[in-house]
């Protein structure tokens, strides 16, 4: 059985890491094994540079090159990489942080609710004229107002403008007249249209949608372009692809068009890394388990039933607003190893200090115990691990004190007592005491988001990756802890969460091992109306004359085809694709004439090409 070599990179907002895995290649007839094993033949980790992403994907790979010399590996020559994909958490720490870029929003919604109710930023202006739920016009659309309002938006520092008519995936005139008001206004701004992301008629999901698509597609391509360069000076010539929130991976040129599928690019290859890693377990293959990766900036949480990751139905979810994005069940809190301490010192004397003490959202660079200025979770975890037996140091519980000797430290560790004493000392507090109060700080918002995302999980009927069926209800008894930090909190997380937490081998790139197999895939919608007489397919920009005949089957079987060729012409040929969605519907015309609706959604299912033996 020969080998292939593939590459995965995953670009955190502390570290980029990347590993290099041998694949096995099935001769040509040969019964191919029902979970095909990889060979981890390297793996590397380096600081990420925000102001130089093209150089931390080059150190990266340079140091990859070292670490494979030697380990039958094609002798550093990375020509001979057949694949590469990225996983990228840089999205969703910027919109955890509230870094990301500040968008205006152009709504146009007709006669109804005040589309206001539902709108995001600050930045909103609302375009009189409206579509009725066919996509008849039933007011003529009015930009003057717009004109004016993209050009101080441009002069106030917006970065992008998203556009959104309410019925824009039956007609999506309107929003292309938007969209042209603002290039016309204000040249220099991007923009976002509304029907180009989903096919659907949620109007408060497809706002969300086009929104937060705006607000990441500059750092999207920024460190899409800055990953192609670094790989062609590394003379990698093999297809990019990059991680989606639904544990599929796309051509990069599918991925520049709609950034918003892979703000949880991160958390999906941490949920694709886990299961590659520990597909052999019990405690994986059975009954539901909690994925914890701790990074330096987030915590990303997903859940797994009976070795199947969670997938929600009802759409990714970003700072508290749904999206029309097919996604894992997951979720992302501001808790990280470089998560800063700090205190309210607004609160008052009579808060109790435990209300005081937080950790996180903010990362302003590495802990003290890796050269950073400012004390944040891990240097707290360093100081009570190093200090379990100090005299004094014995006030928690045995069983807490037994958890502290079983956990590691990181970095210069005499580095982050030095600045978790300076910051203690600022508030008149023991260095030890501002140490615990923060890992217990940390410790309750991680157990507090779990317990979220489990009775959220619960709260709809539950369906997984593998089957799109309804199962039981998932309450996790065993948890997978991977990220830089993990062997710092392992055993102190266990207690918090009242569970086992398990680290397994290569916990510390299991990102990257995730990008590296999972298969590619894609999803498309379409839209048929036979009152009419309309094909839409609106991430395509296609319509289509139809009859009155037109049936649910043919349009299946049209938005198949579409699909496959979609990926075809990105490079990608031979995909399973399958329909998760089909609807018709009955209508009645003003006239009481009949007709149908009909809607079709189609995919490539997610997967893993091998696991890690």
């Amino acid at each position: 059985m020969s080998e292939t070599y593939v590459l995965g990179i995953d670009a955190g907002g502390t570290h980029t890491d990347a590993v290099l895995l041998a694949c096995p290649v099935m001769a040509e007839g040969a019964d191919a094994p029902a979970a095909p094993v990889a060979r981890l033949v390297g793996c590397a980790k380096v600081r990420t540079r925000h102001n130089d992403l093209p150089r931390s994907v080059r150190e990266v790979l340079a140091e990859l090159a070292k670490a494979s010399m030697g380990k039958a590996a094609p002798q550093c020559d990375f020509g001979r990489i057949t694949r590469v994909t990225l996983g990228a958490t840089l999205a969703v720490n910027a919109l955890v942080q509230n870094r990301a870029d500040s968008v205006g929003l152009a709504v146009s919604a007709g006669p109804g609710l005040d589309p206001r109710r539902f709108t995001l930023g600050r930045h909103v202006c609302v375009v009189p004229g409206g579509l009725d739920h066919r996509g008849v016009e039933v007011s003529p659309l009015r930009v003057q107002g717009l004109h004016e309002a993209a050009t101080n938006w441009q002069t106030e520092g917006v970065a992008a403008v998203a556009c959104v008519s309410k019925f824009s995936p039956r007609n999506a005139a309107h929003e292309q007249a938007m969209a042209d008001a603002v290039r016309h206004a204000a040249p220099q701004m991007p923009v976002t249209e509304g029907h180009r992301l989903s096919g659907r008629l949620n109007f408060p999901r497809r706002l969300a949608t086009a929104y937060f698509n705006a607000a990441v597609a500059r750092l999207h391509g920024e460190f899409l372009d800055a990953v192609e360069a670094a790989l062609a000076g590394a003379g990698i010539r093999a297809q990019v692809r990059l991680l989606k929130a639904d544990g599929g991976a796309v051509p990069l040129e599918l991925s520049r068009r709609e950034p918003v599928q892979s703000i949880l690019s991160g958390p999906a290859a941490s949920v694709m890394g886990v299961l590659a890693l520990c597909h052999g377990s019990d405690a994986m293959r059975q009954g539901c388990s909690l994925l914890l990766d701790m990074g330096g900036t987030t915590t990303d949480m997903a859940l797994f039933v009976d070795g199947s990751p969670v997938v929600d139905r009802d759409g990714m979810r970003l700072q508290g607003r749904r999206t029309l994005v097919r996604a894992l069940a997951t979720v992302s809190i501001g808790v990280g190893g470089d998560s800063l301490i700090t205190m309210d010192a607004a609160a008052g004397a009579d808060m109790p200090l435990v209300r005081r003490v937080k950790v996180g959202p903010l990362r302003e660079g590495p802990a003290v115990a890796f050269g950073g200025t400012r004390p944040t979770l891990l240097d707290a975890l360093n100081v009570l691990n190093s200090s379990a037996t100090a005299p004094g140091a014995t006030t928690a519980s045995p069983d807490v004190l037994a958890d502290v000797l079983a956990d590691a430290v990181a970095g210069d560790v005499a580095a982050s007592e030095s600045g978790i004493a300076a910051l203690a000392a600022q508030h008149g507090l023991p260095a030890l005491e501002l140490a615990q109060l923060a890992v217990d700080d940390a410790l309750q918002q991680v157990a507090a988001a779990a317990q979220a995302l489990t009775e959220a999980v619960n709260a709809r009927p539950i369906y997984t990756l593998a089957a799109l069926k309804a199962l039981r209800e998932a309450r996790p008894t065993h948890a997978w802890l991977v990220g830089g930090p993990a062997c710092c909190v392992a055993h102190r997380l266990s207690q918090a969460l009242g569970m086992p937490v398990q680290t397994p081998a290569h916990a510390d790139v299991a990102n990257a091992v995730g990008a590296a197999l999972t298969l590619p895939t894609d999803a498309l919608e379409l839209y048929a109306d036979t009152g009419r007489l309309v094909l839409t397919v609106p991430a395509l920009d296609i319509t289509e004359r139809i009859g009155k005949s037109y049936s649910l089957n043919e349009a299946r079987q049209r938005v198949c085809d579409l699909l496959r060729e979609r990926l075809e012409a990105a490079g990608e040929s031979g995909a399973r694709v399958e329909v998760t969605e089909a609807d018709i519907f009955a209508t009645l015309d003003d006239a009481g004439f009949g007709s149908r609706d009909i809607r079709v959604v189609c995919q490539v299912v997610p997967g893993l090409s091998a696991r890690i033996g």
